[in-house]
């Protein structure tokens, strides 16, 4: 990794500047220097603040295609020793302190050849291995606690601007910026959504007894309750709350949040403690009208915020991260401009339509699960029930979460584990 200029000097141009430093950014960076790209990521928060953190509770579930992408561009390695294989998934639904409804969903990796039914890997580690991969990378350069503030398209190229007053310059910016995406705002991107009055408390749970490898996704009338496992005898949970509610608990002493969890996490596991901080944050759906502009493309949240229901928020990211790779490697070797309108409207085409029925989707459950009808209560169980006991349905609803079966487009490369 190359060392950034001084704030007095002239910055060196590269073929794609990335706005956003988080998850998808380090990606995207990453499979554009494998393919000969140079990159500059330049991120609005300092470089080690996460990457040397102790344990928060934050982490993800990736999927099969996404455990392969991590592995196309060299980070898996760094991440195998503290990745926990899901080794199957459950999902039911129910009310706190009555149990499980008889109806239920359990997706197993034996039923699948490719292995485990997904990897939960901690923020942590990931984003250390991002960071340390891209150090080692001569390709990328990394400008960490410096945000853009402004950005200006021209037919070559745009024009970006830091914070400190140096302007960059690339073939091609990329918004990976989040939910509230400043680089789509500036070009003119507008956004479509809707919040869902929930709020999702964010915490990690030792327990007493091993959980096996098993995810719980338990449907309650309030909201979905997620537990999913970490290694060692710790789970993470995403529990989502009505808002009122969830701002009460989120209040509360460790203890009053344990005594009011427990109902809902069941003694499956024998005796909970906490074993990180909590924290907490709005549910909502956020659409980009548009994933490109003049020189501009949008990716994972920047282009789609969805419910944390499935886990699926940054295996979506990671996909546009593998479709734009492809787009843009295969643009280079033909000789093409990787900005010009048309190289960026295949990226757009592969991804919108799959990421939009994907999010829209998971809004359609959580409305469907996250009340108490007992009309829908009674469609919903025998729903699952059908599904559960229909190898096939069961089989081809694994395929789509593991990111191995797309809505539209063929699987991109870094999604088998093929470089872009």
């Amino acid at each position: 990794m190359t060392d950034a200029p001084p704030p007095a000097a002239a910055a060196p141009s590269c073929d794609v500047l990335i706005a956003g430093g988080g998850l998808n950014g380090p990606a995207l960076a990453l499979a554009l220097a494998q393919a000969g790209l140079t990159v500059t990521v330049v991120d609005a928060q300092p470089a080690r603040a996460r990457a040397e953190a102790a344990f928060d509770g934050r982490a993800y579930a990736l999927a099969i295609a996404s455990k392969r992408l991590l592995s196309a561009i060299g980070v898996w390695p760094a991440l195998a020793a503290d990745a926990q294989p899901m080794t199957a998934v459950r999902a039911s639904d129910g009310r706190a302190g009555e149990g499980a409804a008889p109806f239920f969903l359990d997706f197993r990796s034996a039923e699948i050849e490719e292995g485990p039914v997904g990897f939960m890997v901690e923020d942590r580690h990931l984003y250390a291995a991002f960071l340390s991969a891209m150090e080692a990378s001569p390709a990328i350069t990394h400008i960490p606690g410096t945000p853009v503030v402004a950005q200006a398209p021209a037919p070559a190229g745009i024009a970006v601007t830091l914070s400190d007053g140096r302007t960059l310059t690339a073939r091609l910016l990329i918004g990976a910026d989040g939910r509230g995406s400043a680089t789509a705002s500036r070009a003119g991107i507008r956004r479509t959504g809707w919040g869902y009055g929930q709020t999702a408390l964010v915490a990690a749970i030792a327990h007493e007894r091993p959980h096996g490898g098993v995810a719980q996704q338990f449907f309650m009338p309030s909201g979905p309750l997620a537990i999913l496992p970490l290694t060692g005898n710790r789970s993470s949970i995403v529990w989502s709350e009505r808002d009122a509610t969830a701002a009460d608990i989120a209040q509360l002493d460790d203890a009053g949040f344990l005594a009011v969890l427990r109902p809902r996490f069941g003694d499956h596991l024998g005796a909970i403690s906490l074993c990180g901080p909590r924290f907490s944050y709005p549910l909502g759906l956020t659409l980009a009208d548009r994933y490109v502009a003049p020189r501009l493309a949008l990716v994972g949240d920047a282009a789609h915020g969805v419910h944390p229901i499935a886990g699926q928020g940054l295996n979506l990211g990671l996909r546009d991260v593998a479709a734009l790779a492809e787009v843009l490697a295969e643009a280079r070797r033909r000789g093409e401009d990787i900005g010009a309108a048309d190289v960026l409207d295949r990226y757009q085409q592969w991804r919108r339509f799959d990421s939009t029925t994907l999010a829209l989707g998971m809004d359609a459950v959580n409305r469907l699960f996250s009340n108490d009808n007992p009309i829908l209560r009674a469609g919903r169980d025998l729903g699952m029930g059908l599904v559960q006991a229909v190898p096939a349905l069961r089989r081809g609803f694994m395929r789509q979460a593991a990111g191995l079966s797309p809505l539209a487009g063929p699987l991109p490369r870094l999604l088998q584990g093929l470089p872009a």
